[in-house]
């Protein structure tokens, strides 16, 4: 009941707003994010918008304009009921302006572009994605805050300061995440996913912190903060990231898979319940300590991890994680990769 009464409240603010920021859903916009690949299909994702709010930083500029910039990225006009097209597929936009094209897969790996357009106008946007090489070994499967990106998340008040103070320039990107992933990949070899909590009014903000830092790039997996006349909000931090990895790992059936998080937001449960519901298909875990590291309900999960059998490693950085896979995978890993 209560849910329920804040729903409507929240729904009816979010309508006022709309008429005071003008947000009359009359633009069309394509904001695109990175797709990816099943074994059949290739998956392009996107979303349709009124005006895209995009900033792109700039060297000095003040924390009240990099606030002011981020706020920008969440007062978004959705474009419901709208068809977009990509060949002979298409699609219509849900009540949030969101849609999935699907596409024939063909021989085509590595990156790839398709131009979407909007049914009966001229706007279009590239939208790029991600097949596997034939050769791939393994997939990636990584969370962003904190496991390759400094931000605080396990305190909520310093993640709310440095994600909306900060901007892509500023951001911190652990060293050691980046040499990492570097060698996972192999060079676009092994498919990295990335599976966060943040919404995907952020999905080309985290890309520029990507190109910006040398970060493996690849498909993200991020949350719908939206409010619609049947939904509030969206699931929690750990459904949503299990259900994500539940679906990554249905698009790779012929690949292991690495998970790599951090102890801020209790990954260490999440991943043991993973590999639960997919014993045979994860290799290795390895999990970020920030903050105050692991707690109680953290050590019983990575023991639970640990009876499996799959190889895990939890620490302040992931040195010992690398080694660690190396010497247990070796049949994964060219010689002397890590």
């Amino acid at each position: 009941m209560l849910k329920r009464l804040v729903h409507r409240a929240a729904l009816k603010a979010e309508r006022i707003a709309d008429q005071l920021f003008s947000r009359t859903g009359k633009g069309r916009k394509i904001d695109a994010y990175i797709g990816y690949a099943t074994a059949d299909q290739i998956i392009l994702r996107g979303r349709v918008l009124s005006r895209l709010r995009h900033a792109s930083a700039v060297e000095g500029q003040t924390r009240l304009r990099n606030l002011r910039q981020m706020l920008g990225m969440f007062l978004t006009d959705e474009v419901r009921d709208v068809t977009v097209r990509c060949g002979n597929s298409e699609a219509m936009t849900d009540e949030e302006g969101y849609f999935t094209l699907l596409l024939p897969r063909d021989a085509r790996t590595g990156w790839g572009t398709e131009q979407v357009y909007i049914e009966d106008s001229e706007v279009a946007a590239p939208c790029l994605f991600f097949v596997p090489a034939v050769d791939a070994r393994f997939i990636v499967i990584s969370d962003i805050d904190d496991t390759m990106l400094e931000t605080g998340a396990y305190s909520l008040m310093r993640n709310l300061y440095t994600s909306f103070t900060g901007n892509s320039l500023t951001r911190h990107v652990f060293p050691d995440a980046i040499d990492l992933m570097n060698t996972l990949s192999e060079n676009g070899r092994n498919p990295v996913f990335y599976v966060s909590s943040s919404p995907w009014n952020l999905h080309d903000f985290l890309s520029d912190i990507f190109d910006n830092t040398g970060l493996v790039r690849g498909p993200m997996f991020l949350r719908d903060l939206g409010l619609s006349d049947t939904k509030f909000i969206t699931d929690g931090h750990g459904s949503h990231k299990g259900a994500s990895i539940d679906h990554i790992l249905r698009a790779n059936p012929d690949l292991p898979a690495i998970l790599l998080g951090d102890t801020g937001q209790h990954d260490a449960q999440i991943y043991r319940d993973v590999i639960e519901r997919h014993k045979d298909r994860i290799i290795a875990v390895g999990l970020r300590t920030p903050g105050a590291g692991i707690d109680a309900q953290d050590q019983r999960d990575l023991d639970a991890i640990a009876a499996t059998g799959v190889t895990y490693s939890a620490g302040p950085d992931f040195a010992a994680f690398a080694h660690n896979v190396a010497e247990k995978h070796a049949d994964l890993f060219p010689a002397n990769a890590i």
